[in-house]
């Protein structure tokens, strides 16, 4: 991989250039909360090949609307619930936007399939 490529990959939203430390720096909370998160299978990192855990900025930002619930007396469990459900009515309402334009006809995402399969 050349340095141009290994540079625009930190362009990429989804690219895990975080630890656990400089996530939970960024975010003004513990690591331990960042591993709640996951328990709660709210944020999945990836792992280093060392086993690390690894966040993209995608994820932070996940993570920060947790701890904005979270700070705002939201248990843990409740707040990851919560956003989850957030997210899968918005690809709904997405999925429903795309479908009502002419030719519009796009395959639901993972999002929206769980959303279609608790119907």
């Amino acid at each position: 991989m050349t340095a141009d490529e290994t540079l625009s990959r930190l362009d990429d939203d989804h690219y895990p250039a975080y630890t656990t430390g400089r996530a939970a720096a960024l975010l003004g909370t513990t690591p331990g909360f960042l591993r709640a998160l996951d328990e709660a299978s709210l944020i999945t990192p990836l792992r280093s090949r060392g086993g690390h855990r690894r966040y993209s900025r995608h994820q932070l930002r996940t993570a920060a609307r947790a701890r904005r619930l979270v700070d705002q007396g939201t248990p843990i469990e409740a707040a990851c619930r919560i956003i989850m459900l957030e997210d899968q009515l918005e690809e709904a309402r997405r999925l429903d936007s795309a479908q009502r334009r002419p030719g519009g006809s796009p395959r639901p995402s993972p999002a929206a399939r769980g959303v279609m399969a608790g119907m």
